[in-house]
């Protein structure tokens, strides 16, 4: 067993034997659907010293929505550099097409996905819509902003975060254009790594920047994105894992354990 494969187990698994436990860290051992590396190693621009950021999707039982103090939307750990969104948080967040959330849809590491996981992979193209442009560039904007203020602070940008940005332009642009989000930039990596170590000056990696910018916004009048995300096949999607986590459970709802608390 490799040092991820190690990291993967004490994230994911295994699941535990007796009476239940429902807290934040338990929910993510026992109820991950979906679990994928991000980051520079999803991206293809993974070093030696990069580190391996674990994204996942919990389902909780259906029956610790009846209780007053419902299941957390989201949890910290219990990995490093590990996070997970519960699933009716997670597909609200993909219908809105935020960046992050699409990204780990599409991660090409994907460490575990079970019946409902693979659902829900099936289900990538109804999140995606024209929204992403306004939501992606959005983004970009915001981060571009921060990167500009520390050109005139220190003389200098961040360098890893202006990778990470010429890189989310670039998966924007390609979207828009494509109706498909891909996020290895490996074709790119010598470039953009420049950007990370500081090796490009700042007004060539601006203009790249506001290159990349243009050519999503002129994407995007001609994109095969549909209009709106498919909502009612994601909230079908939705039920049916909600209704079948409720039949799957004892009458009275879950047996022992404490409710998750926000």
């Amino acid at each position: 067993m490799t040092s991820d494969d190690g990291a993967a187990a004490a994230a994911y698994g295994p699941v535990a034997h007796g009476p239940p436990a429902y807290g934040p860290h338990a929910l993510v051992r026992d109820h991950t659907v979906y679990a994928c590396v991000m980051g520079s190693r999803a991206f293809g621009l993974a070093t030696d010293g990069s580190d391996t950021d674990r994204r996942g999707v919990f389902a909780a039982p259906t029956p610790l929505f009846w209780r007053l103090d419902k299941p957390p939307t989201h949890v910290e750990g219990p990995a490093e550099e590990q996070f997970s969104w519960e699933l009716e948080r997670f597909c609200v967040l993909a219908l809105r097409a935020n960046p992050n959330i699409l990204e780990c849809l599409h991660s090409p590491l994907v460490e575990h996905a079970d019946a409902t996981g693979r659902a829900l992979l099936e289900l990538r193209g109804a999140f995606l819509s024209r929204h992403a442009h306004r939501t992606f560039v959005g983004y970009a904007d915001g981060q571009r902003r921060k990167l500009e203020a520390d050109v005139r602070r220190h003389g200098a940008p961040r360098g890893k975060h202006a990778m990470h940005l010429v890189r989310l332009l670039m998966s924007c642009r390609d979207l828009l254009r494509t109706g498909e989000l891909r996020l290895d930039v490996s074709a790119h990596r010598e470039r953009l790594l420049a950007v990370k170590h500081g090796e490009l000056p700042w007004p060539e990696v601006e203009s790249w920047m506001r290159r990349l910018r243009a050519e999503a916004d002129d994407a995007a009048a001609r994109t095969p994105l549909p209009p709106e995300p498919d909502t009612a096949r994601v909230e079908d999607f939705l039920l049916a894992v909600r209704r079948a986590s409720a039949a799957a459970e004892p009458p009275g709802g879950p047996p022992g354990g404490q409710p998750a608390r926000r």
